[in-house]
């Protein structure tokens, strides 16, 4: 169980460079160079929604990353506007503007270009699904972990 554990930490993180990467060339192809991958996944996780830098931190997986200066760059190159909180002056909520919801829908045509080209190198909806599956037992065995100090039981439980 070693080997086959140490190669899934090793193949979790080669396919996020990966995909970032992929995010980098499409950025390339579309002549856009005043935001980067990083900045681009976290402009498309903001979506359509309103959400204060905290709650897009805890929304996403940003490795290597600073939220609050990304949002800071975003947000003088125009993808982003923000405004203060009525309730709370300390915080600041972020939402994507014209130029972001402009970039997000390319990012989403990319996406969908990828859907598309899974059936043809053979992966199924239903292997897609099980990966899935997998990688959330070992984020929640490795939050567990977190949580409690030490490695838990582990149950076979969904």
């Amino acid at each position: 169980m070693r080997q086959p554990y140490y190669d899934s930490i090793l193949l979790i993180e080669r396919l996020h460079r990966h995909f970032l990467e992929v995010l980098k060339v499409e950025l390339d192809r579309l002549g856009v160079q005043d935001i980067n991958n990083v900045q681009s996944l976290i402009l498309y996780n903001i979506g359509d929604d309103d959400l204060t830098v905290g709650e897009l931190t805890a929304r996403g997986y940003y490795l290597g990353s600073n939220v609050s200066y990304n949002v800071k760059k975003m947000h003088e190159n125009g993808y982003l506007a923000q405004e203060r909180s009525a309730h709370d002056r300390r915080s600041v909520r972020v939402r994507l503007s014209d130029k972001g919801l402009a970039l997000r829908d390319r990012i989403s045509a990319l996406f969908e270009r990828q859907v598309d080209m899974l059936d043809r190198i053979g992966l199924t909806p239903d292997e897609l699904a099980k990966a899935n599956d997998t990688m959330r037992k070992l984020e929640r065995f490795w939050s567990s972990s977190l949580d409690y100090g030490a490695f838990p039981a582990v149950t076979s439980a969904a």
